[in-house]
Order: C-alpha cells, then structure tokens, then sequence
C-alpha cells in the first residue's frame, strides 16, 4: 500500500511528534537531549521556518514548527532534524541502523476546530509531558523543553523561540500575554485532574 502523501503547505502550524525505533529510551541522558537542542539550532541557521515549541522526552520528541512563505517544506525541515541526530547518536555510541521507529506524525494547528485555543492549549499539552511521565514536579522544572519562553521574556530554553502569532494576541505587552496564557495551563490542570476520576 502506497503511503499517503504529506500535506505540505507554507505558512501553517504542525505539530511534529516522531518516536525512537522500538520506543527506546535513546535520548534518555541530558547530553543527547543536550544534542538534540544544538540540532535544532542548526536547522533554524540552515532552514528559515519558526520554532514555535519542543519537548525532548527519552523515547520521543514534539516539535511544534511554523512554515514560512519562503522557507523549507516541513518534510526537508524535519528529516535535516531527525537524520543529523541520528548520525551524531550513531557515531558518538558506535552504534548501527535506524534511529527513529517510523515516519513522524504531523497534524496542522490550521486544521483544528478552533485553532486559536487549540494552538495554546497544545503548548500545555506539550509541556506536561514529562510531568504526566513522572519526570518531574512542574513543566517548569524540566530543562528540555521551551515552555519557560513562554512564562518569562528573558529565558534561556537553549534555542531561539518564536513566538506564534496567536500567543502575540493574547495581549500587547509580554505581561498581559503570559497572564492569559497562563488561563490555558489551569484549564489543562482541571482537565487531567477530572480525567484521572473518569
């Protein structure tokens, strides 16, 4: 069976997910995680697209990536991502064969029934991984992940940001922004704590 074609349009929002082969914990040492941050780096230097959010967990990562009008397509971002850590994994542990278990998810932001709240929502979702895997107390707490961009102007998340354009409507100043973002993350809470009782 043929596999089904990427949609791959610029100027939309994906939400990239892409686990390691066999769901291994290959990323689970903070110097691979490390790694991976200074890949992304890379990728923003080589490919004009926006970085919108990640999460490096042990097994898997999430990228939340904007295309650019004039920028790469989402297959030649990611893939330069995936097959440059690969490599760097591969050659540091004398290891042999594939990295990463199969093709990446994708889903676009755009397509979502409200894609304003969904794109603010995800950002959550997206940070308390670690925490619904026991990695740790609060997203904050967790050093491989860009959420802290998003609580505090000045903070080092290891790779430059951007912001999406509905985070930027929340508010005119930085403060009034993280103020309602901040809405979104209590929701996320009362939701995960009334699932845990269903």
């Amino acid at each position: 069976m043929a596999r089904k074609l990427r949609v791959q349009l610029p100027n939309v929002t994906y939400h990239i997910v892409s686990r390691c082969i066999e769901w291994k914990n290959y990323l689970q040492e903070d110097y691979f995680k490390a790694c991976f941050v200074e890949i992304l780096s890379r990728a923003k230097q080589k490919y004009h697209f926006k970085l919108i959010a990640y999460c490096i967990m042990d097994n898997h990562i999430h990228l939340v990536i904007h295309t650019t009008p004039d920028g790469a397509p989402i297959s030649r971002i990611v893939q330069y991502i995936k097959a440059r850590f690969a490599e760097l994994y591969n050659r540091i542990t004398q290891r042999r064969g594939p990295f990463w278990n199969e093709r990446y998810k994708d889903s676009i932001i755009q397509y979502a029934k409200d894609a304003f709240h969904y794109l603010l929502w995800l950002l959550w979702y997206v940070a308390f991984n670690p925490v619904r895997k026991g990695m740790c107390q609060s997203p904050a707490k967790y050093a491989y992940s860009s959420i802290n961009a998003y609580m505090k102007e000045d903070a080092d998340v290891g790779v430059t940001i951007d912001y999406h354009e509905y985070f930027i409507q929340l508010g005119e100043t930085f403060a009034q922004r993280v103020k309602r973002f901040m809405r979104y993350e209590e929701i996320y809470r009362r939701r995960c704590s009334i699932a845990q009782w269903i």
